[in-house]
């Protein structure tokens, strides 16, 4: 007889006892699952990019487009720059999820609850300047107009950090001396250079911006190569030294004419701890078809990375990098991957606690029908001792009640074919007392006559 027959055995009240009994462990397992497990993955998120004109809006409108093919809305939030976005993740009723950051903009503790995904492609400094010498050194730009990018921007961040270092400016950033630090950056500030308002310019950003472009092919604007450059990668963990071989941006022309030294950071894409790891998984994936391509200073491949630059590395985007994707996003859409996952963490601790449940069900039921049968034979073996006990005048007939009574219940415990034994074994019991007590009867009458 299997378990679901030896089931239909118990009464009625044990049937219900035994189903909310069940339904609290499965609703307490769902609630664990819930509260130690990452929730679903969300369907959108907020992306916080740039200026219209910037790398960050050009690299967010092609994160849009690939994640909108795996069903993930992004939105993105235009900003001043990176540190915008950077005050836009420390405060979690900003609405962001995900920012592009620039390297050398960690402040611990303040950014301690930031991640990186991934780094995603190489922002080299660019110096550009107007002078009758050659300058090699920072600190060259000392007594100069000096545009260092608009306020809230990483181009200003890094820049002033640099002309710190060198004496330049103060820690306040505010020019030493003659030296005046000017807040424009772009094609504003190239043109400014160009009409001799100011004396140089820092410029962050890829090789095929058009302002850098502008600035590449002017005669009079000189570039600068670093005669220090390794000396800021020990200074600054955050800082990789880059090489612009000659003829690089243009063989026809040979721009630049010369080999140049820079140095440079790298754009991060950056969350919070917490981020959903399904997610991280999508971006990486995205950011190794956008950014992982060669580039002037990336080797094909080389990105997206999850080497730290200055913020912790996500501990998902390592497992990711290390492992790869798992098989179910490998194979499957995003959205599908994403429920039967979900469904994978509430079903397999459900199945390790379900499996053995149902293997202990039947002993149970069967432990309950033989407590029903043992404990008429308890009330048996006491009407039995009394029976074995009594002397002189025996009450026969309450004795014959108290076993009319343990028959009837003995009847109507339900005991399937494995307990056939015990159920006859009783009823032979319960026969055996009876004939005692009638005998008992039978000398009463006797001993009266």
């Amino acid at each position: 007889m299997g378990w679901f027959e030896d089931l239909a055995l118990l009464s009625r009240r044990d049937r219900w006892r035994l189903g909310i009994l069940v339904a609290i462990l499965v609703v307490l397992l769902i609630a664990a699952t819930t509260y130690f497990f990452h929730p679903g993955a969300p369907r959108s998120i907020t992306l916080a990019s740039g200026d219209a004109n910037g790398v960050y809006h050009r690299y967010a409108q092609r994160y849009i487009q690939h994640l909108a093919r795996e069903g993930v809305t992004v939105h993105e939030r235009m900003t001043q720059g990176a540190v915008e976005n950077l005050k836009l993740l420390l405060d979690p009723k900003s609405g962001v999820d995900v920012a592009f950051i620039q390297g050398g903009l960690a402040d611990p503790p303040r950014t301690d609850g930031l991640v990186m995904i991934a780094s995603i492609y190489y922002e080299p400094l660019w110096i550009f300047y107007r002078d009758p010498k050659t300058l090699v050194q920072i600190k060259d730009l000392h007594g100069k107009r000096i545009a260092v990018g608009a306020v809230g921007s990483g181009t200003r961040a890094l820049a002033l950090r640099l002309l710190e270092a060198n004496g330049v400016v103060d820690h306040n950033g505010i020019g030493r001396d003659v030296t005046d630090i000017v807040p424009i950056g772009g094609p504003a500030a190239v043109q400014a250079l160009r009409s001799g308002e100011i004396g140089a310019v820092l410029l962050v950003g890829g090789a095929d911006a058009p302002a850098i472009q502008q600035a590449l092919r002017d005669p009079v604007i000189k570039l600068m190569s670093l005669d220090r450059a390794d000396a800021y990668t020990r200074r600054f963990p955050f800082i990789s030294k880059l090489r612009l071989p000659a003829g690089t941006i243009d063989l026809a022309i040979n721009v630049p004419d010369h080999d140049i030294d820079m140095v440079g950071t790298k754009a991060m894409l950056v969350t919070r701890e917490g981020f959903h790891p399904a997610l991280t998984n999508l971006i990486l994936n995205a950011a190794r078809d956008i950014n992982g391509e060669q580039g002037y200073f990336e080797a094909a491949g080389e990105f997206p990375d999850i080497a730290k630059v200055d913020l912790t590395v996500s501990s998902d985007a390592d497992e990711h990098k290390r492992f790869g994707p798992s098989l179910l996003y490998r194979y499957l859409p995003f959205w599908l991957a994403a429920i039967l996952e979900r469904a994978i963490i509430v079903l397999v601790p459900l199945a390790v606690i379900a499996v053995p449940a149902i293997n202990l069900l039947p002993q149970v039921v069967r432990w309950r029908i033989r407590s029903r049968i043992f404990k008429r034979y308890a009330e048996l073996n006491a009407l039995q001792y009394e029976v074995a006990t009594t002397k002189g005048a025996a009450p026969i007939d309450e004795w014959l009640r108290k076993l009319g009574r343990i028959e009837q219940a003995a009847d109507e415990v339900q005991t399937p074919a494995s307990f056939a034994s015990e159920a006859y074994t009783l009823r032979e019991h319960i026969a055996l007392v009876r004939r005692a007590v009638l005998a008992k009867a039978e000398s009463a009458r006797t001993a009266a006559t």
